[in-house]
């Protein structure tokens, strides 16, 4: 999961923070700052990405309008998450963790949890997978509703197959065709992921200005 910035509430021309009339007119706002992609399992969306509210806005409306709750969220990851009540302290957070290092992303787009961690750091990052539905597994969805695996396994294999290309033809022109198809594609672990020992890549990787609002601060100058 991309560690994310999504920087302080956007101003209007006069330097005065913006008011939401409706919390969807910040979706604009929010991919500016964050990228085409869902917060939370990477996918990237041309459309249809929602605002995702972190304390659900049914149970906590004094939130609805409020940038520091808002993420942006893919149909599956938003329908998953659900209207349940959110302990703040009991998951991992995009906006306020390093996610990349809460998780582990394995060849076949599967996800698990790092075995690094102490015990409780995995049991956050367990329930994180659940209340995400990202610990889904191939055959969970009979009728294929919830593309997040396929999607992310997809990409897994276009990594590696780039990787391979680099490793044959290592050019300037090269490194930088890599970065555009990871950005059109999104599942940024994945990358960082299958490109874990390039450190040019990785630099790329977080440095990308599609791949925006990336936490920097989470990574070190090899990245």
């Amino acid at each position: 999961m991309r560690p994310i910035e999504r920087g302080p509430a956007p101003r209007d021309e006069n330097g005065t923070e913006r008011i939401f009339a409706n919390y969807k007119s910040a979706r604009g706002a929010l991919i500016s700052c964050l990228g085409e992609y869902c917060s939370y399992c990477e996918m990237r969306l041309a459309s249809s990405l929602a605002v995702e509210h972190v304390h659900p806005k049914d149970s906590n409306p004094e939130l609805e309008l409020i940038w520091t709750n808002f993420l942006l969220a893919c149909a599956n990851c938003n329908s998953t998450k659900g209207a349940r009540a959110i302990n703040l302290d009991d998951y991992y957070w995009p906006d306020r963790d390093n996610t990349f290092r809460a998780f582990v992303y394995q060849k076949g787009g599967l996800i698990e949890i790092d075995p690094d961690l102490t015990p409780a750091e995995q049991n956050r990052a367990k329930r994180t997978l659940k209340l995400t539905g990202l610990d889904k597994r191939p055959g969970y969805d009979a009728a294929v509703k919830d593309r997040r695996w396929l999607n992310r396994r997809d990409v897994w294999n276009t990594a590696e197959e780039s990787l391979r290309d680099l490793q044959s033809n290592d050019t300037p022109e090269m490194r930088r065709q890599i970065l555009r198809t990871a950005e059109s594609r999104g599942y940024w672990s994945v990358w960082m992921t299958v490109f874990c020992n390039d450190r040019d890549m990785l630099r790329r990787f977080v440095a990308s200005a599609k791949f925006c609002g990336t936490c920097t601060t989470c990574f070190n100058p090899q990245g």
